[in-house]
């Protein structure tokens, strides 16, 4: 960190070693001005005095204002660059010889040179090192934004100006990359919030695009110019309209700050009607909404902060993350209109820390969707085990199972596989005569001493009451009775009582090994029928299905064996 600090403070020195100080003045346009009356009143002192390297707000005048700058000796002659930063909104004239040489905007497209973030005007070697530059700033419709000035060498405006032109395409870069990414996620997870972010960041991303130049220039999109005003309005419009949608969602007002929902809805409404109105074309509808864009925005601003301090005060995991990546945007968005305002000159970075708020933001809310994304896949992961595990056994449910089973007979060349049906020998004797609650815990004992005598290969459920399942794979007959009797071995030493000590809970199962053309139906009808002949001998013991019955057969066995349990 000291390291960091120490190279960002020889950077920063390097940059004011390289800027030649000036001196300046100001005076609003008047009547009859031509560019040697202003320079006379410069020289008599009657122009109004202020530091260049601070921010200055010229005032909104009907003409448009004057400016000169004085370098201060010792003078060079060379090439140097006058660069304006932050970029003016207007159009800027410089004079030379009582005369304007060129005029600059940020959507000027005709002018060769153009400096990145700033306006820049080359001066060439032929200009006195020691002559005032006289600059005319004409009138504009916008909120004229405080400027300052800056005269460098041509070999150092260079190395600031690519060094600005990196910073802001990589911040620009993550802002464009964060919301490509999760308008990928809204429509692969179908979720509508990654796509209110998605609109969100965009629009602030073309926010600073036009408020550095950087749309114009490097970027050259020609097409915005003279829209300018227009489009920034809407951005920021359907900027606030997207936050709001995108933090009903993330934050989720519906459960931690139902009352504050309403009106950040209907924030979200009322600046898409401001955007409406914006393009409506017509001047009344027009300057109605430029009168509401800034109140419903600072409104906008203390709503959005009030609902996310409120959602994470009462539990919004993700309301954090709103906060943590909004509150930083919110007190730069503060500080640029107090400097709007006269406020806070010296702190002339303001206008590219939103390149680098809007960065941090658009980071922090993607981890923020992510951490989101990663609670909404475990909670469904959840829910899908509820929904296919028994809630009383732990084991897979009769839908679960059979899914799984019909999957695991899909492969006809698998190895052998065997189904055992296991049925509680004198269960409804033990509910009836010892309750429900006893039937229920002889239930889990029983799961689980089945559980633990499978292997984990072996897909075991509850296939419904008293009555569990067994795919075992790799088992034939031999094996598959093996493990059947060992079963039936295990359940008997539970010792579990069904009616004081002269009967306890034993289990029949029914073994039947898969053939070529049989379903999960089909398998599973068979060792029922194999569990009933088990019953039929005596319970405590497995049999194994070596038959293919008739239907009336196996509609004999299976009314006897409804007989049997009803007994």
């Amino acid at each position: 960190m000291a390291r960091l600090l120490c190279a960002l403070a020889m950077l920063c020195s390097g940059v004011l070693q390289a800027a030649t100080p000036l001196a300046g003045a100001w005076r609003d346009v008047r009547d009859g001005d031509t560019p040697a009356k202003v320079m006379e009143d410069f020289r008599q002192g009657q122009m109004n005095r202020f530091a260049p390297d601070l921010l200055l707000r010229l005032p909104q005048g009907a003409r448009g204002s004057w400016v000169v700058l004085d370098p201060p000796p010792p003078w060079v002659q060379e090439e140097r660059v006058l660069s304006i930063y932050p970029p003016p909104l207007g159009t800027v004239t410089l004079y030379d010889h009582n005369r304007p040489t060129v005029s600059l905007a940020m959507d000027d497209f005709q002018a060769t040179i153009h400096g990145h973030g700033r306006l820049a005007f080359l001066l060439g070697r032929e200009l006195p090192a020691s002559a005032p530059l006289l600059l005319k700033f004409e009138p504009s419709a916008r909120i004229a934004a405080p400027v300052s000035f800056r005269l460098q060498s041509w070999a150092s405006y260079l190395q600031q100006d690519a060094r600005w032109l990196v910073f802001a395409t990589a911040s620009l870069a993550v802002m464009l990359a964060m919301a490509l990414m999760a308008l990928c996620f809204a429509l692969m997870l179908r979720d509508v919030t990654f796509g209110w972010y998605a609109g969100y960041i965009l629009c602030y991303a073309l926010i600073q695009g036009i408020q550095t130049g950087f749309v114009y220039h490097p970027l050259g999109m020609n097409w915005l110019g003279g829209l300018s005003i227009t489009v920034g309005s809407a951005a920021v419009a359907l900027s606030v309209a997207f936050a709001s949608l995108f933090m009903i969602r993330f934050c989720e007002l519906q459960r931690f700050a139902p009352l504050l929902r309403i009106p950040v809805l209907a924030l979200a409404i009322g600046m898409v009607a401001v955007v409406l109105m914006r393009c409506s074309q017509i001047d009344a509808l027009e300057n109605i909404g430029q009168l509401l864009v800034n109140p419903l925005l600072t409104l906008g601003a203390a709503l959005l902060l009030l609902a996310s301090i409120v959602a994470a005060l009462r539990g919004s995991r993700h309301a954090w993350f709103f906060l943590a990546g909004w509150t930083p945007l919110l007190a730069l968005t503060a500080m640029t209109s107090a400097q709007v305002n006269g406020a806070l000159p010296g702190l002339d970075w303001l206008n590219d820390a939103g390149l680098a708020a809007g960065a941090f933001e658009a980071v922090v809310l993607s981890l923020g969707l992510a951490d989101r994304a990663l609670m909404i896949r475990r909670d469904r992961d959840q829910v899908r085990v509820l929904a296919d595990k028994d809630s009383l056994t732990q084991s897979l449910n009769r839908r679960a199972w059979n899914e799984v089973a019909i999957q695991a007979m899909s492969n006809p060349a698998a190895r052998p596989q065997a189904l055992l049906f296991l049925d509680l020998d004198h269960f409804k004797i033990l509910n009836d005569r010892r309750g429900h609650a006893a039937g229920d815990e002889a239930l889990i004992a029983v799961a689980h001493a089945l559980r633990e005598e499978l292997r984990p290969t072996d897909l075991f459920g509850r296939y419904g009451g008293e009555e569990f399942v067994a795919l075992l794979d790799g088992a034939g007959d031999e094996e598959a009775m093996q493990v059947a009797t060992r079963l039936c071995r295990r359940i008997h030493r539970l010792e579990i009582p069904v009616d004081g000590e002269q009967l306890q809970l034993t289990v029949s199962i029914g073994v039947a090994v898969r053939r070529p053309h049989d379903s999960i139906d089909s398998l599973v009808a068979r060792a029922d029928q194999a569990m009933y002949d088990a019953k039929l001998g005596g319970r405590n013991r497995a049999s194994l299905q070596r038959h293919e019955e008739s239907a009336a057969q196996r509609r004999v066995s299976r009314t006897g064996r409804m007989s049997q349990r009803t007994s």
